[in-house]
C-alpha cells in the first residue's frame, strides 16, 4: 500500500490535445489519469496497491512469458508465425517481436488497469494485465513501435504529480504514459526495453529465458522462433513431431486440447508432472500422461482456473488421438494410477479416464480398436493363443496390451480382467475338433505356467465323443496324435482323444496327475456311495495313498469303510489309529473304533491319516456363528457367559470323551496338537472355558491350579505341576473372578489358615472378588460368607474389618485389616458387604491427641525433604504438623494411643508427624 507524504490537492485540468508525435492519444489518456489521482486520492493508492498485487502475486516471474504471449497475439493478429529476440545492453532489456504492431487500443490498454484492446479467437491476452509482469524488474519500460513508441516511467510519474502539488513516494509504473521519439531494432515491429532494477542478477535471469524459451515455443504455435545471446531456439515442425532445442515431442490434436508426448529414441515418454498450459504455464498441477496446452478460462493471472471453468472440457477427443498412436505406445497416455496433485487435475484425470472408457481405442486381438469399457484382457496372452480364442472371445485384448504390467492401466479404464477359469469356462459347450483343442492345450501351457488350477473347467474332447468340462479324473491314452491303441485305466475315469492328447492335461488333473485329483473324482464317490466297503475298491484308495501320503482328499472319502481291530467295518473318519495318542487319552467305552493293525502294516500310517483316520484331537471352526448349536459338550453354557457371539468359532471337539484320570496326557496331546494349541491362549474361548470347569488333575479342577510363571495368585492357588504348565495358562485358575465358581474357590483358599499368603496376593484377591460383585458377574445370595478372611498380617481372622480410610492402617492391627490394592479403596465396601464383615470406619474411632501447629506442605523444609527422599512432587495446601503425631483409637470400649505418620481428622483436615516420614496422596 503507498504512502503519501503530502496531501493531493486538485488543479485545473487542461483541455486535452492530441500532438502530432502522440498517434496513441496518450496526453488525453495521461490528463484523464491524472485527474482522477487529483479528485480521488484514494484511487492513487488503489492503482498503485493494485499493480503491486499483481507483480508480487499474480505475475511475479512471468516477464518473458506474459511478453512472448504478446508477441504470439501480434503475430495471430498480423496472420504470421512470428519471432522474438531477446538481449541486453548493459542494464537495458530488449525484448522485441515481429506481428502486429501497437495500435491506439493497444496502447490504451497498457495504461488501463485490467482492461485488454484483444478480442477474438486464438488469442492469448484477455484480461490486460499481463504486461504488468514488467514492473517486477523496472520502473522505466518503452514500447517501442512501428506505428508509434511511448515509455512508462515512476519517475516522470511522481514528477507528475508534483507538479500538480501531489507528492508521493510510491506511484503506480504503468499508468502514465509518454510518447517517445524512439523506433524498433530492424527487422522486428515492435521492441520492449526496460532498464533493469540493480538487485536483479542478468546473467540467471537469462538462464532462465534459456529454458522457458523451449516451453514457450512448445506453447505458442504462432511464434516459432526465440533469440537469445548466445542461442536460437526454433520450433521445427514434422508432420506430428515437434523438435526445439534439441527435445522432441509428439503433438497430438484434440478438439480442446493439444498434447505433447516427450520422445526419447523415436519412442513417447511418459510425463510424470507438468502443470496445465492454458497456453502458457498455469499453476495448476497436474499428473497426466502428456502435456496438456488447454483452451480453457482462467483467472486474472493466469495462474489458476477461472470459478466458472471446467477442465473436464480438454479431455473431448482425447481417445481418438490416443487411437492414432501404435498399438505399444497407447498405454502412455492412460493417466497413471496414484494420487492427483489437486482438485483442478482429479477432475481431468478422471475426465480422461471417463473419456478412455466410453471409446474405441484398445485394440484387438482380431485387429478392431474395442471400446476399453467393453474389452477384456488375458494376461500374458501370446500371438499363438489370441489366434485361437479371438475368434471365441471377440473382446479380447492384443496380445501386445496384454502383458503383466499393462494390467493395472487397463483396469483404470474400465478393461476387464480375466483369467483362464472365465476362459476355460467360456469355452464350455464349444463345439471345435479334437485337433484345434490339442493346438489350444498346447498355447495354454505357454500361459499357464503357475495358474493350472485355474483351467479346471477347460473342455477336454473324449474317446468316446464326449467332451468334458474339465481334465480332472480324465485319462491321458499313452500315445499321441490319432494312434490307435488300447489305454488301460481305472475304471472311474474316462479318456481323452489322442488328438487332443497333451501334457498340459496331465497337469490339470488327466491320468499320470496327483493322487489327490484322482481320489477326489466324483465318480470314485459313486462308487463309495454304492458299497463303501467293496475290498477292491479300499486296497485302490490306500494303495494310492501309500504311494502320495500327503495329499489332500476330499471329507466324503471318509465314508470308505475300513475293518477293524474287532472285525467290523466302520467309514474311516469313525476310527483312530492302533496307538495313536487320542486313543491313548479317552474313556475305554469312546464311540470310536480302531482300525485293523495288519492293514496298517501294510499300508503305512500315513496313508490312514490322509484318509482322515483319527490321530489327535479335532478342531471345530465356523465363521458367524449364530447359536450353540455345534454338538460341543456343555456349550449352552459357555454360550451364556458371553456378551456377544464370536466373529470365529474355534473349539477342539470330544473332550468330554477324555478319561478323568489321563487328563495330564490329554493336556500335553493339546498342547502338542498343531491345531488344537493355538486356542488355549483363548482364555474366554470354549476350548479353555470347558477345561477350567471339567476338566480335573489331582481331584482339582483346572481353574484351581495356576500357571507356575503366574504369582499374581501365589499361595491362594497352586501351581500345577504339568511340563506344558504355561502354555496351558488359558485354562488354569488366575487372579480374575469371572463366575461364582471362581468366587467360591477365592474364598475358600482365602479362609485356609495352612496357606501362607502373601498380603499382596491377598489384597489382589479381595479386589477381583469386589470387582466381580459390583460388576455383576456374582450376587451375594449365591455366596455363603466365609467364617474367617485373610487379614494384612497374613494370617486368618474371624474378628477383621475392612479397611475405607487408609490412615486407619497405622492406628489398628494388622492382624485385623482386610485390604483391597491400595489404587481401589473404593472398592472396600463391596468387599465388607461380600465378607460380611465391618468397615473399620465403622468399628474404630480416632483423632489427634493434640491440635497441632498449622502450617503449609510448602513451609515445611522436613516436607520437602522426604519428598525428595521419596521421589514425589511436594503436595500443596495446609497442614498440621505434631512433633510427634498420636492418635486416640476407641474401639470396643476400649482406648490406646498410637504414634501415626500422618493422620486426617473429622473436618478433613491433615495431620503430619514433624518426621514427615510419609507424604500421602
Amino acid at each position: 500500500m503507498p504512502t503519501t507524504t503530502a496531501r493531493l490537492r486538485s488543479t485545473p485540468i487542461p483541455d486535452p490535445v492530441v500532438q502530432p508525435s502522440d498517434p496513441f492519444g496518450l496526453g488525453r489518456l495521461r490528463d484523464s489519469i491524472l485527474g482522477s489521482w487529483l479528485t480521488s486520492p484514494t484511487r492513487l493508492r488503489e492503482d498503485t496497491a493494485a499493480e503491486t498485487d499483481l507483480v508480487g502475486v499474480g505475475y511475479r516471474d512471468r516477464l518473458l512469458t506474459e511478453l512472448v504471449a504478446n508477441a504470439a497475439d501480434a503475430a495471430t493478429a498480423a496472420g504470421i508465425i512470428g519471432s522474438v529476440r531477446v538481449w541486453h545492453d548493459g542494464r537495458w532489456l530488449h525484448i522485441a517481436n515481429t506481428g502486429a504492431p501497437v495500435d491506439s487500443d493497444g496502447a490504451a490498454a497498457l495504461t488501463a488497469l485490467r482492461s485488454s484492446s484483444k478480442h477474438g479467437d486464438g488469442l492469448i491476452g484477455r484480461f490486460g494485465v499481463g504486461f504488468t509482469a514488467v514492473a517486477a524488474v523496472t520502473r522505466h519500460v518503452e514500447i517501442r513501435s512501428k506505428t508509434g513508441s511511448f515509455e512508462f516511467s515512476a519517475e516522470r510519474t511522481r514528477a507528475e504529480l508534483a507538479a500538480n502539488g501531489a507528492v508521493v513516494e510510491q506511484v503506480p509504473t504503468l499508468r502514465l504514459a509518454w510518447p517517445i521519439d524512439a523506433a524498433p531494432i530492424e527487422g522486428f515491429d515492435t521492441e520492449v526495453v526496460m532498464e533493469i532494477d540493480n538487485s536483479i542478477d542478468m546473467a540467471a535471469m537469462f538462464d532462465g529465458f534459456a529454458a522457458e524459451s523451449v516451453q514457450l515455443l512448445l506453447e505458442l504455435e504462432s511464434i516459432d522462433t526465440i533469440t537469445l545471446p548466445d542461442n536460437t531456439f526454433r520450433r521445427v515442425r514434422e508432420g506430428d513431431i515437434i523438435s526445439v532445442g534439441g527435445a522432441s515431442w509428439r503433438e497430438l490434436v484434440a478438439p480442446r486440447a493439444r498434447w505433447l508426448l516427450p520422445l526419447r529414441d523415436g519412442r513417447a515418454v511418459r510425463v510424470r508432472r507438468d502443470v496445465l498450459r492454458a497456453p502458457t504455464r498455469t499453476d495448476v498441477e497436474l499428473t497426466v500422461p502428456a502435456i496438456c496446452v488447454g483452451d480453457v478460462q482462467l483467472t486474472a493471472d493466469r495462474r489458476g482456473l477461472h470459478p466458472d471453468a471446467d477442465i473436464a472440457v480438454l479431455a473431448e477427443g482425447y481417445a481418438q488421438i490416443v487411437a492414432e498412436l501404435p498399438i505399444d505406445q497407447r498405454m502412455g497416455l492412460v493417466p497413471a494410477p496414484g494420487f492427483p496433485a489437486g482438485r483442478d487435475d482429479e477432475r481431468l484425470r478422471e475426465a480422461l479416464i471417463a473419456e478412455l472408457a466410453g471409446h474405441a481405442w484398445v485394440p484387438g486381438a482380431e485387429g478392431d480398436d474395442l471400446i476399453a469399457s467393453r474389452a477384456e484382457v488375458l494376461p500374458d496372452l501370446t500371438v499363438g493363443l489370441a489366434g485361437l480364442l479371438g475368434e471365441v472371445i471377440t473382446t479380447l485384448v492384443h496380445p501386445d496390451l496384454s502383458g503383466r504390467g499393462s494390467l493395472s492401466t487397463l483396469r483404470s479404464v474400465g478393461v476387464r480382467e480375466i483369467g483362464l477359469a472365465e476362459v476355460a469356462e467360456r469355452l464350455t459347450g464349444l463345439e471345435r475338433e479334437p485337433r484345434w483343442w490339442g493346438d489350444l492345450y498346447a498355447e495354454l501351457s505357454v500361459v499357464a505356467q503357475g495358474q493350472v488350477d485355474e483351467l479346471g473347467a477347460l473342455p477336454v474332447p473324449l474317446t468316446d465323443g464326449r467332451t468334458l468340462p474339465g481334465a480332472r479324473g480324465t485319462v491321458l491314452p499313452p500315445y499321441r496324435g490319432d494312434e490307435d491303441a488300447d489305454v488301460v485305466a481305472p475304471s472311474w475315469l474316462p479318456t481323452v482323444h489322442p488328438a487332443a492328447n497333451h501334457d498340459l492335461l496331465e497337469r490339470l488333473g488327466a491320468q499320470r496327475i496327483t493322487v489327490g485329483e484322482m481320489l477326489s473324482d466324483p465318480a470314485l464317490r459313486s462308487e463309495i456311495d454304492e458299497d463303501p466297503a467293496d475290498e477292491h475298491l479300499v486296497r485302490s484308495v490306500l494303495g494310492l495313498l501309500r504311494a502320495a501320503p500327503d495329499v489332500v482328499v476330499p471329507t466324503w472319502l471318509g465314508q470308505l469303510q475300513l475293518p477293524t481291530d474287532d472285525d467290523d467295518m466302520r467309514p474311516a473318519d469313525e476310527l483312530l489309529l492302533p496307538g495313536s495318542p487320542l486313543s491313548a487319552v479317552l474313556i475305554d467305552d469312546s464311540p470310536f473304533g480302531i482300525v485293523s493293525a495288519d492293514l496298517v502294516e501294510e499300508f503305512g500310517q500315513a496313508a490312514f491319516r490322509a484318509l482322515g483316520v483319527g490321530w489327535d484331537f479335532t478342531v471345530l471352526r465356523e465363521e458367524y456363528p449364530t447359536g450353540p448349536d455345534h454338538d460341543l459338550p456343555d456349550e449352552e453354557q459357555w454360550w451364556s457367559t458371553l456378551e456377544d457371539p464370536p466373529q470365529t468359532l474355534a473349539a477342539v471337539r470330544d473332550l468330554d470323551l477324555v478319561d478323568p484320570d489321563r487328563w495330564p496326557d490329554a493336556l500335553t496331546l493339546l498342547a502338542e496338537s498343531g491345531d488344537a494349541a493355538p486356542l488355549l491362549a483363548d482364555r474366554a474361548g470354549y476350548t479353555c472355558w470347558w477345561l477350567r470347569h471339567y476338566a480335573v488333575v489331582d481331584g482339582v479342577p483346572l481353574a484351581g491350579w495356576r500357571a507356575p510363571s503366574d504369582l499374581t495368585i501365589a499361595g491362594l492357588l497352586d501351581p500345577i505341576d504339568h511340563p506344558r504348565g504355561d502354555e496351558i495358562s488359558g485354562a488354569l485358575g488366575n487372579a480374575d473372578v469371572e463366575d461364582i465358581d471362581a468366587a467360591r474357590l477365592m474364598l475358600n483358599r482365602l479362609s485356609e489358615a495352612d496357606r501362607v499368603v502373601s498380603p499382596l496376593v491377598a489384597a489382589t484377591a479381595h479386589t477381583a472378588l469386589a470387582e466381580a460383585l459390583r460388576a455383576g458377574r456374582i450376587e451375594l445370595d449365591d455366596v455363603e460368607p466365609p467364617t474367617a478372611a485373610r487379614t494384612l498380617a497374613g494370617d486368618v481372622a474371624q474378628d477383621a474389618v475392612v479397611l475405607d480410610a487408609p490412615w486407619l492402617a497405622a492406628a489398628i492391627d494388622p492382624g485385623r485389616l482386610i485390604t483391597v490394592v491400595p489404587s481401589q479403596i473404593g472398592l472396600a465396601s463391596a468387599l465388607a458387604d461380600l465378607l460380611d464383615m465391618p468397615l473399620a470406619t465403622e468399628e474404630f474411632a480416632a483423632e489427634p491427641v493434640r491440635e497441632g501447629r498449622p502450617s503449609t506442605w510448602e513451609a515445611e523444609p522436613g516436607a520437602l525433604r522426604s519428598a525428595l527422599m521419596q521421589s514425589r512432587p511436594l503436595p500443596t495446601g495446609p497442614i498440621r504438623v505434631h512433633d510427634e503425631l498420636v492418635v486416640e483409637v476407641h474401639h470396643d470400649g476400649t482406648t490406646s494411643r498410637r504414634r501415626v505418620p500422618f493422620w486426617r481428622d473429622q473436618e478433613g483436615a491433615l495431620h503430619i508427624d514433624a518426621e514427615f516420614h510419609v507424604i500421602p496422596d
